[in-house]
């Protein structure tokens, strides 16, 4: 496959999986989506792989949704292009979790929405100062995708996630450490060296390890992300029929405060 929104490339047992769309703020649409999903399938078949890293080009890590593409849709009444985007960007963060090799995402710079819940989905995540985790869904009358509540409530608990989600306020990555999103706050400078470090650390264990223990780790924690899913698609898909959601990305397209009406 030829990839045109994403890079990949496999170097010395880590394959590197960079988003690649900075013009946009490396936001998904149903392409990126995509091949972001072979990306991780061609990790999990390649023996000579032991470990994702998932890293971006921009100052901006990825914003989740892309919202030029949410006004596109919203203008051309195609909301079935974005409850599309909605279903692959859970099945994401599902191959993330069930992806027998460890999963790390190295972040320097904001992360919003769906990528936030990306983040929540690896098994590590490493992120420079610059680095905010934004849930930006209750802005444009949306609820968290990619899992997001899910990974959430198990991460930092039901109270945390609900302020998160609910508030939308940006989450500091000294904050994020304290949560135990993180695994090492670094630097921006120093951001590849420390992922580099954990890569190095990683490599010394076992692959038959790896794979046990994420085994376990989802039958004690995920094994019932397809009845969330349901839920999750299905709670999504009216949300984006509503004008609160119409409102939301033409509030945040003309730089104003959406007056939501509960409509």
């Amino acid at each position: 496959m030829t990839f045109t929104n994403i890079l990949y490339e496999v170097l010395d047992e880590v394959a590197v999986l960079t988003f690649n769309r900075p013009e946009v703020s490396n936001g998904f649409n149903i392409p990126m989506c995509q091949e972001i999903l072979e990306a991780i399938s061609l990790a999990a078949s390649d023996n000579s792989v032991k470990i994702l890293l998932i890293k971006a080009n921009g100052k901006v890590f990825s914003v989740g949704g892309d919202l030029a593409e949410m006004q596109r849709a919203v203008d051309a009444d195609d909301i079935q292009s974005l409850v599309k985007i909605a279903e692959l960007v859970n099945v994401i963060s599902f191959e993330m979790k069930k992806l027998p090799k460890p999963v790390i995402m190295s972040v320097d710079g904001p992360v919003a929405g769906a990528a936030a819940n990306m983040v929540v989905a690896a098994d590590f995540c490493i992120a420079s100062e610059k680095a905010r985790f934004i849930q930006a869904f209750v802005g444009v009358g949306l609820a968290p995708d990619a899992g997001g509540l899910y990974l959430l409530t198990r991460a930092i608990g039901v109270t945390r996630a609900t302020h998160l989600v609910m508030t939308g306020e940006a989450l500091t990555a000294e904050k994020a450490l304290e949560y135990g999103i993180l695994y090492r706050l670094c630097e921006s400078e120093k951001l590849e060296k420390t992922t580099e470090q954990l890569i190095k650390k990683l490599k010394r264990g076992s692959g038959n390890s790896y794979k046990a223990m994420k085994e376990m780790i989802w039958k004690s924690q995920f094994s019932d992300w397809e009845e969330y899913a349901e839920l999750e698609l299905h709670l999504q898909k009216s949300l984006a029929f509503t004008e609160d959601f119409k409102e939301g990305v033409c509030a945040y397209s003309e730089k104003r405060r959406p007056k939501f009406q509960g409509k």
